[in-house]
């Protein structure tokens, strides 16, 4: 088991090497140097000798990956890649492009994330089992046709809908909490995410719902439910405690590999509730094009995504007899 797991971390540093190779010559492809110097220096007619000036002092003025006359170092160490993104690997993020400490960034933000993403997460765990349950219960029935229809609408929203209408008739029309923000105290901080976390579960309850029902159905097909229910058992009682029993195991696999991703908060949430949280820290970097911060989030991002699956593939282990005993053969 513990060769397992070493073998699976071992499988992610080609991975993250890849992702980091890629974002990297993405940006570059769009965004060179200079055009980030003129960027940053806010001068329509800056001189070529402020922009190299800036890139000297940022450490734009080497060769992105391979440098043919190195001052100091080799010919792959003395150059951009190896001085921006390796260290990621260690989990240095430098600083951003205007001076400020990402890692520093990072740790403020987190809990900002946590506090939308955590509550948007469990509620909607629960409610969309629940709600999945419900309709695999009156399967075929105008409660599943009627389930089915409402979670497609759902779907076909746009979350942007649920945040502007939900800003204007709860925040603007009903005045029961403010339109956006923050605060970091227990006493204030519930009304400030309220509206955030409604709005991220009812975006979240189509795709959820349809997704646990699928599930649900096709435990109910399986040997086992049609052995339960030749023995006299109500269908209550096979659908609550045995298929909900056996569906944990691929309802496991969806769940554990979200939860690293809950630090990474919501892109789009954070923005237009004014959450100061990872996911506008993202959005901010992305317009300001600030190579430093959107390197190091898209790395954590991957990384955290990564732990995710092994995660997964741990509980998975633990869960199923038959994979652990695999894994141990291997």
């Amino acid at each position: 088991m513990f060769a397992y797991i070493i073998r699976r971390i071992l499988y992610a540093i080609p991975i993250l090497l890849g992702v980091n190779v890629i974002t990297f010559t993405l940006f570059f492809v769009v965004n060179k140097p200079d055009d980030m110097a003129r960027m940053h220096l806010g001068m329509k007619h800056v001189q070529q000798a402020d922009i190299d000036k800036w890139k000297s002092s940022h450490g734009y003025d080497k060769p992105l990956f391979y440098n043919s006359s190195p001052v100091t170092g080799g010919h792959l160490t003395d150059t951009i890649f190896f001085k921006k993104s390796i260290r990621l690997f260690v989990f240095d993020f430098g600083n951003a492009d205007d001076g400020r400490n990402i890692g520093h960034d990072i740790r403020q933000r987190v809990l900002p994330s946590l506090a939308i993403a955590i509550p948007i997460f469990i509620i909607g765990l629960l409610l969309n089992i629940t709600l999945a349950l419900i309709i695999a219960f009156f399967r075929a029935t105008y409660v599943d046709y009627t389930g089915m229809i409402l979670c497609v609408v759902l779907m076909s929203i746009s979350t942007l809908f649920y945040i502007i209408g939900g800003q204007y008739l709860i925040s603007k029309v009903w005045h029961l909490v403010p339109i956006s923000g923050f605060s970091t105290h227990i006493s204030t901080l519930s009304k400030f995410i309220i509206l955030p976390v409604v709005v991220g579960v009812i975006g979240g309850i189509g795709s959820g719902t349809r997704w646990y029902r699928t599930i649900f159905l096709e435990e109910i097909s399986k040997d086992y439910v049609r052995t339960v229910r030749a023995k006299g058992m109500p269908e209550r009682v096979v659908l609550f405690r045995h298929v909900l029993r056996n569906a944990l195991v691929p309802i496991l696999t969806g769940v554990v590999v979200v939860i690293p991703l809950l630090f990474m908060g919501s892109l789009i949430l954070e923005s237009f509730f004014g959450i100061p949280g990872l996911g506008s820290y993202t959005i901010d970097a992305i317009g300001s094009q600030d190579f430093a911060i959107v390197r190091s989030m898209v790395f954590l991002g991957s990384a955290l995504y990564i732990l995710g699956l092994i995660l997964t593939d741990i509980s998975y282990t633990m869960v199923d007899p038959r994979i652990r005993l695999g894994a141990e053969a291997s």
